[in-house]
C-alpha cells in the first residue's frame, strides 16, 4: 500500500467527517440542509462527469442508481432531524453503527458473505460489539426521563433511516454498475428526494418556503464535502488502490472526526467521563467494522 493510496483512502475521513459538522454549523432546518447539500453534490457530480467524459447510464442501471440516491436523500433528511434532537456527535456513531449492521446483514443473507460457521460466529460477535460501541457513544452520566425519551426517538428515527442508506448501497448492486458511473444518477436521485421534501413544505407553508431561503444555498458548500468523500471512497476501493475492504475501513474513520468536531465546534458538550466512554465506543465500532470486512 503506497502513500498516495492511503491519502486517497483518508479522503472520506475529511469529507464525511466534516460534512455533518459543517452542515450543522451553516445552520437552517433539515430541509435547508438536505436541499443545499444535494445541490452541491449534483454540481460536483456534473463537473466530474464532464471532466471524465461520463455519460448517464440507461435502463436498469439508471433506474437503480437514481433509486439509490433517493434512498440516501431520504435517509439523510431523517439524520438531519436526529441532529436537532441529540446533536451530530451522538447521532453519527449511531447511524454509522446502523449502516454497518445493515450492510453486514445484507451481505450475509443476500450476497453470501461470511461463509462457514466460524466466520458467522465472529461476524455476528463483531456486530454485537458495534451495538455496544454505539451505546457507549451516547452514554450520559446524568440520565433524565426527558433525555431518555428524546434519545429513544432519535434512535428509532435513525433505525428507519437505515432503510434509505441500505438502498444507497444495495440498489446499484442490482444493476451491477460501477460506482463512478452511478455517481451522477445517484446525485440526481438525491436532489429529487430533497426537492420533493422542499416542495411539500413549501406548499404547507408558502411564506417559509426553503427554496426562497438563502441558507439553503449556503448549504451547497457542505454538499461539496459529501461529494468529495464519496468520490475518494470510490477511487480508494479500486483494486489498484486500497481495495474494497481496506477502503471501507479507512472511510469509517470519518465517524471519529464527525463525532469529535461536533463536540468541539458545535457546543455538544460531554463530561470527562462521558468523553472517555465515547472514545471507547468509537474504538469498538471501528475495530468491529475492521473485523467484519476482513472475514
Amino acid at each position: 500500500m503506497n502513500t498516495t493510496a492511503i491519502l486517497v483512502g483518508l479522503g472520506p475521513l475529511l469529507g464525511w467527517g466534516l460534512y455533518p459538522t459543517i452542515a450543522s454549523k451553516i445552520g437552517g432546518k433539515p430541509v435547508n440542509q438536505i436541499l443545499g447539500s444535494t445541490l452541491g453534490t449534483l454540481i460536483f457530480a456534473l463537473v466530474l462527469a464532464m471532466i471524465k467524459g461520463l455519460a448517464l447510464p440507461s435502463g436498469a442501471a439508471l433506474f437503480f442508481s437514481v433509486i439509490s440516491g433517493i434512498g440516501w436523500g431520504t435517509a439523510q433528511i431523517i439524520t438531519f432531524h436526529s441532529f436537532t434532537l441529540i446533536g451530530s456527535s451522538k447521532a453519527m456513531p449511531i447511524t454509522t453503527a446502523f449502516q454497518l449492521l445493515g450492510a453486514s446483514l445484507w451481505g450475509v443473507f443476500y450476497l453470501g458473505d461470511w461463509p462457514g460457521t466460524t466466520a458467522k460466529v465472529i461476524g455476528f460477535t463483531a456486530l454485537f460489539v458495534i451495538i455496544i460501541g454505539a451505546y457507549l457513544t451516547v452514554w450520559s452520566e446524568q440520565k433524565t426521563a426527558e433525555n431518555t425519551q428524546v434519545l429513544t426517538k432519535a434512535v428509532l428515527l435513525l433505525a428507519v433511516g437505515e432503510i434509505g442508506y441500505w438502498l444507497y448501497s444495495a440498489a446499484p448492486q442490482q444493476a451491477k454498475i460501477d460506482g463512478m458511473t452511478a455517481f451522477l444518477p445517484q446525485a440526481l436521485g438525491m436532489v429529487i428526494a430533497a426537492s420533493v421534501y422542499a416542495l411539500y413544505l413549501s406548499i404547507k407553508d408558502p411564506k417559509n418556503s426553503p427554496v426562497r431561503q438563502s441558507v439553503s444555498y449556503k448549504q451547497i458548500f457542505s454538499g461539496f464535502f459529501f461529494a468529495f468523500a464519496a468520490l475518494t471512497y470510490l477511487i480508494s476501493a479500486q483494486p489498484n488502490m486500497n481495495g474494497l475492504a481496506t477502503g471501507f475501513i479507512l472511510s469509517q474513520t470519518s465517524v471519529v472526526l464527525a463525532t469529535l468536531t461536533g463536540i468541539w465546534f458545535l457546543g455538544q458538550k460531554k463530561t470527562a467521563k462521558e468523553m472517555t466512554v465515547t472514545l471507547i465506543g468509537l474504538l469498538l465500532i471501528l475495530s468491529a467494522a475492521a473485523v467484519t470486512v476482513m472475514l
